[in-house]
């Protein structure tokens, strides 16, 4: 490292970005994975809107790349879209209905 005092401060700021990039991009990894985790379509639908701010902001940013974020929100998107999608055909699929067992025969 030279000893300029220049020097020394872009390696102090760069540490700094450093770290806070490093957090905010553990921040939305964590923020993906707890919306993929979850099995509710209505709290996916909420949360999707936090969680696609979050990676807009990363690439503004240029921690990520603007086409990394955009392919992720797409991903994030489909994965919300067919759990919904799964939610709904639970619920339209008729119940099986139970056989009833044949009348035993008296016996003589």
């Amino acid at each position: 490292m030279a000893n300029h005092k220049a020097t020394k401060k872009d390696t102090r700021q760069a540490n700094k970005r450093r770290e806070r990039n490093r957090y905010h991009g553990k921040t939305t990894r964590n923020a993906m994975r707890d919306l993929l985790a979850l099995s509710s379509a209505e709290e996916a639908g909420e949360k999707l809107p936090k969680v696609v701010a979050m990676l807009d902001k990363l690439a503004k940013r240029n921690v990520i790349h603007k086409n990394k974020a955009s392919n992720l929100k797409s991903a994030l998107a489909k994965n919300v879209n067919n759990l919904s999608k799964v939610v709904e055909a639970v619920a339209a699929k008729p119940k099986a209905a139970k056989k009833k067992a044949a009348p035993k025969k008296a016996k003589k």
